[in-house]
């Protein structure tokens, strides 16, 4: 490794500087920035703000002007001095704003700190602004909170530019809303960790968020929704509020959403769903459906079947819809969904399947490509570009689109190879509605896990495209759906940080990049957050247990953090751990029934959330065990040991390291008992979430053998319906007692999820729990 990089890499915490300008010493600067500069080099000494100071334009660029004017509003915040940005020539105790043309990116800029003066250079004002980012985040954090006359940040040389040209975070307004006030706040955290892009999702079937003044049913029916559904979509019998629910952004306040977030350098992307996700528009306009019949805006999470039929009334609605969008959102792409459309109601159209064979369409799928095509061609006419999420590939690709890929990296890989620009939003890794913690008392979430190291370790650029194919991944993005977040503290615990540590993917060079570093920056960075009014979820201190099986070699538990000036103490007596409790010291071993419990102390005060681990022995814990397929990677736990290791799953929970989750795949495992052992039965658990597409298989097996090679049939089982009110289905299978050293378990998965419900026509997802053998 090249020196300049150790340096870049080492400089990156904290740095002992000598002397200062005024002689005093033993001084720490601190560069806790996020995302991570590209080269930050430390210097002696600091720079003093107060009313002296300066903020003085080198170059008379507008846009720069803008930039000059955001740090003036810092410093109002910060210091209660009105500092306002001139024209004029370089002086000492100043901030000086230029712009270079010598720098090489079009977002990139050059930031110098010396006791006398900031220097700012950019290419262009977004650059500057950025610097501007960069600057706050050296100011101390109580500022943020408190007026200070006067104070001081350190000094530093920076270079910087981002990864990614598209940096963008999503807010889902459809399913509950959010004031304009809320998304000016949201757009403020933004632009503090450099994002440029704000997706703003304004359609759905549970309500239409935007005025279109040529329907103003949108607004006085698409907008209101009856009811909202208490509890999760999954929870039977469901429950609701009974209280109407209602709010859209006149045309005007969309306007001053743009002109806010473009004063920070930020893109407003607006979303106008079609041809799914239509059921508040058709509520209002009951002839946009296939059906003609009327409809309530619907009340309850999940897909509708309502969706637009594809007749010519309806794309003029669509086109004058989109004629109003563009008149406010001036930004080049609009994005038209195109995701989870149920198409039953055009297999059962006569209007839709004439259609199909008069275009020589293949099938449904080939419609909405048609459809998709026909907006696009009208979008493109007026000047703007289309996004879509990856299910626009379905039936064919429309000519000119970007491809948002959300069901993993397949479809952005594919559209990369077809030559089409995409932005990576993988559900593994940038769905921050999912769960960031495995603690039982998180609040209501969608479901999954998504820890912030997760967010951390994703590289948005996919290993198997060449680097010409690179070219088209655009950037990346985090999705914020909101059927379960229903106000500002939610969303804020929910976004950050991991939205930090998106900011950091999307920004900083991959090589540069390592999670001990980020925890480093961030732990201050949640200070400032906190001094802003941000509630974040800081799970930094929280105890993760991981229960190690599989092998053969009993039960291990690894516990995290393992960072310096934290100690980690646990019990295995169901007692609270105390500072005086055992040390942590590597993995332990567990070999019997217990109530684990483990915490972290700092200077002998509890930090985070503690860990608890209730663990019910059985003669196949801890034994060896080998998988015919492997799970999904996303959904592998902590290994196949994770359903041997005497651990349950979550009951309402498929994520985290207690459930294995299979795709299109049916489920056997071998378990190897180590020698001949009596058995007599066994029971199974498989999670029961229709609405997340998961469904208990059809039928259990059970098989034994001595010798790994010439397997019995024990016995066999059928599942029948399991009703939704049970999260889990349990499977029991009792035989006369054998004595058999190998068993074979397989489990027959659901197939094709039926027309009519979530996921219809997609394989059924299977997930697997402990397997208990007596």
């Amino acid at each position: 490794m090249k020196q300049s990089t150790l340096i870049i890499l080492f400089t990156l915490l904290f740095f002992s500087c000598q002397k200062n300008d005024s002689g005093s010493s033993g001084r720490v600067n601190q560069y806790n920035i996020i995302p991570l500069p590209a080269s930050l080099t430390p210097k002696t000494g600091q720079f003093k703000i107060d009313s002296d100071t300066k903020i003085l334009l080198l170059s008379g660029d507008e846009q720069l002007k803008t930039a000059a004017a955001h740090l003036a509003s810092v410093l109002i915040q910060t210091t209660g001095t009105t500092i306002a940005p001139m024209e004029g020539q370089a002086e000492k105790d100043a901030f000086l704003f230029s712009l270079d043309p010598a720098i090489e990116n079009e977002e990139g800029y050059e930031l110098s700190v010396t006791p006398y003066e900031v220097t700012i250079k950019a290419k262009t004002a977004a650059g500057a602004f950025y610097a501007v980012q960069t600057l706050r985040q050296l100011m101390p954090p109580a500022v943020e909170q408190q007026q200070t006359p006067s104070f001081s940040i350190p000094c530093v040389e920076i270079s910087d530019a981002p990864r990614y040209t598209y940096r963008g975070m999503h807010l889902d307004v459809g399913r509950h809303f959010f004031g304009v006030e809320k998304v000016k706040k949201y757009i403020d955290q933004l632009a503090l960790h450099k994002f440029n892009r704000f997706h703003w999702h304004l359609t759905e079937d549970q309500g239409w968020r935007l005025e279109i003044k040529k329907y103003p049913k949108l607004q006085e029916i698409a907008a209101c929704r009856n009811q909202t559904l208490v509890g999760h979509y999954n929870d039977s019998p469901e429950s609701y509020d009974g209280i109407i629910y209602c709010g859209y952004y006149t045309q005007e306040e969309a306007r001053e959403v743009v002109r806010y977030a473009a004063e920070r350098f930020i893109t407003v992307i607006p979303e106008i769903e079609m041809p799914g996700h239509a059921q508040a528009a058709i509520a209002a306009y009951p002839e946009l459906g296939c059906t003609g019949k009327p409809v309530p805006v619907l009340t309850k999470w999940g897909i509708s079947e309502e969706v637009y039929c594809p007749n010519e009334s309806t794309f003029e609605f669509l086109e004058n819809v989109l004629k109003e969008v563009m008149e406010i959102f001036p930004s080049e792409y609009i994005h038209i969904g195109g995701d989870e459309c149920p198409k039953t109601q055009w297999k059962e159209s006569s209007f839709c399947q004439d259609l199909i064979k008069k275009n020589n369409l293949k099938d449904e799928h080939g419609l909405q490509s048609y459809f998709i095509q026909r907006m696009e061609k009208f979008l493109n006419a007026n000047g703007r570009r289309i996004i879509g999420w990856d299910e626009i590939l379905e039936g064919g690709l429309a000519p000119n689109a970007t491809v948002m890929s959300w069901r993993g990296t397949d479809g952005g890989i594919a559209a990369a190879k077809q030559g089409h620009d995409v932005i990576m939003t993988p559900t593994d890794y940038c769905y921050l509605d999912y769960y960031q913690s495995e603690d039982p008392r998180e609040p209501l979430a969608i479901g999954g896990y998504l820890p912030l190291e997760k967010v951390y370790s994703y590289n948005p650029d996919p290993a198997d495209l060449s680097p010409e194919e690179l070219k088209h991944i655009l950037g990346v993005q985090g999705n914020v759906w909101t059927e379960y977040i229903k106000d500002m503290p939610k969303l804020e615990y929910m976004v950050f940080p991991r939205a930090c540590a998106l900011a950091e993917v999307a920004w900083s060079k991959q090589e540069a990049r390592n999670y001990e570093g980020f925890v480093e920056r961030l732990i201050p960075h949640l200070k400032r957050l906190k001094a802003m009014d941000v509630n974040v979820a800081n799970k930094l201190f929280d105890v993760k247990a991981t229960v190690m099986a599989g092998d053969g070699k009993g039960i291990f538990v690894k516990l995290s953090p393992e960072m310096e000036g934290v100690n980690l103490r646990y019990t295995t007596d169901g007692s609270e751990p105390a500072a005086s409790s055992t040390a942590y010291s590597g993995p332990m071993s567990i070999d019997q029934s217990c109530t684990f419990r483990a915490a972290s102390f700092e200077n002998g005060q509890p930090l985070g959330r503690e860990a608890k681990i209730y663990f019910d022995f059985h003669k196949a814990t801890g034994k060896a065990i080998t998988l015919a397929d492997q799970p999904a990677g996303k959904y592998s736990g902590a290994g196949p040991g994770s359903i041997l290791n005497g651990v349950f799953g979550d009951d309402n929970r498929f994520g985290g390291d207690e459930w294995l989750g299979f795709e299109g795949k049916d489920f056997e495992a071998v378990i190897d008992m180590g020698k001949p052992t009596a058995v007599s039965k066994l029971n199974l658990r498989f999670f029961n979430g229709k609405g997340q597409w998961i469904y208990p298989p059809k039928g259990v097996s059970v098989s034994g053998s001595n010798d790994g090679v010439n397997y019995q049939l024990l016995a066999e089982i059928k599942l029948g319906e399991i009703p939704d009110s049970k999260k889990t289905a349990g499977a029991q299978i009792i035989f006369g007692s054998s004595n058999v050293q190998y068993l074979k378990i397989t489990a027959k998965r659901y197939g094709i999820i039926p027309d009519g419900a979530q996921g219809a026509g997609h394989e059924a997802w299977l997930f697997v729990d402990e397997i208990i053998v007596e």
